[in-house]
């Protein structure tokens, strides 16, 4: 099995050495890479010293970074990790054995599970963030996922060469969850222990602004992938302000005979159709989005076949 652990890196310098030693010791077979995104220290000098294949992504922003990552690299198993060592190396091998064992695949390095992440990590609002994004998740699909945001993670080649990135920073990691969940991946969770990031080193993500930015990316794929639901809770809130707005208009009609809200009306009547189009828009796109489903589930049959057939014919020309 061909392993790669892809480590993108922004001005990550003090602590990127060791992140690449303890890799290459845990997984010696495996081929290092990282990705400098735009830094300003020594990271790509020190990451090349260390063994590691050091390329360079100049578009800014770890969605980018990882795009192009999976674009470039072609693997069997691929292991996605932070370069700030905040994350064991000795935890890798739990979570590619499922991989090389095809029982999964996305596997999830889980910070919370084990309360790891809330003793060492000290941020503000950090730990509230995520538990935020982990129960919108949990409410708007349906599935309990105990860490989303971990920079931990293993997949199949299967899943990273049919994953379409489309988040340009820190919410690349909500799209990996979500996506396994839209297209019925198969995924579990491996609880891993955390450590905060060592003195001098400075985390990149603003709580606020990406936090905004990630539950604004879940809303984004709620209404690609699941429209039904996104136009239909649009067209029950306008349905139910039509009926407020209408109701004294009709009251009036039923006690008088007569109708001197005019305004009121033409408003009740103007949601009213607005939260017909809104269910009849999501009726629509859901069809749109059921054809695409069954689309890509054949094209993933073709790729998993010749993938199949490539493997073979390597073992015979082995032979």
């Amino acid at each position: 099995m061909r392993i790669a652990v892809l480590i993108p890196c922004y001005n990550e310098a003090l602590t990127v050495g060791k992140v690449i030693s303890d890799f290459r010791r845990e997984l010696p077979t495996a081929l290092v890479y990282v990705y400098d995104n735009n830094s300003t220290d020594d990271t790509a000098v020190i990451a090349k010293n260390s063994g590691a294949i050091v390329k360079k992504e100049f578009r800014q922003g770890k969605g980018y970074v990882v795009r192009q990552m999976f674009l470039d690299i072609d693997a069997d198993c691929y292991v996605l990790v932070d370069g700030d060592d905040t994350y064991p190396a000795e935890a890798v091998h739990s979570l590619v054995q499922p991989i090389i064992q095809n029982e999964i695949d996305m596997c999830i390095g889980d910070r919370l599970s084990n309360g790891t992440y809330t003793e060492e990590n000290k941020r503000l609002f950090h730990d509230f963030g995520n538990n935020l994004v982990r129960k919108t998740i949990t409410f708007l699909f349906g599935q309990k996922i105990n860490d989303v945001m971990t920079g931990y993670r293993t997949f199949s080649r299967m899943f990273v060469k049919s994953f379409p990135a489309m988040s340009d920073g820190f919410q690349i990691e909500t799209e990996f969850t979500i996506h396994a969940l839209d297209k019925k991946f198969r995924f579990k969770e491996i609880p891993i222990d955390y450590r905060d990031r060592p003195s001098g080193s400075v985390s990149k993500l603003n709580t606020f602004t990406d936090g905004l930015k990630v539950l604004c990316t879940i809303f984004r794929m709620l209404r690609e992938t699941r429209p039904i639901q996104y136009f239909g809770a649009l067209s029950l809130i306008m349905f139910i302000l039509g009926i407020l707005i209408g109701f004294p208009v009709i009251f009036e009609f039923l006690s008088k005979g007569i109708i001197d809200k005019i305004p009121s009306a033409v408003l009740a009547s103007g949601v009213m159709i607005f939260s017909l189009l809104l269910y009849i828009t999501g009726i629509i796109l859901n069809a749109v989005v059921c054809s695409e489903k069954k689309a890509f589930e054949l094209n993933l049959y073709r790729v998993y076949s010749d993938s199949f057939a490539n493997k073979e014919q390597k073992g015979q020309n082995r032979k």
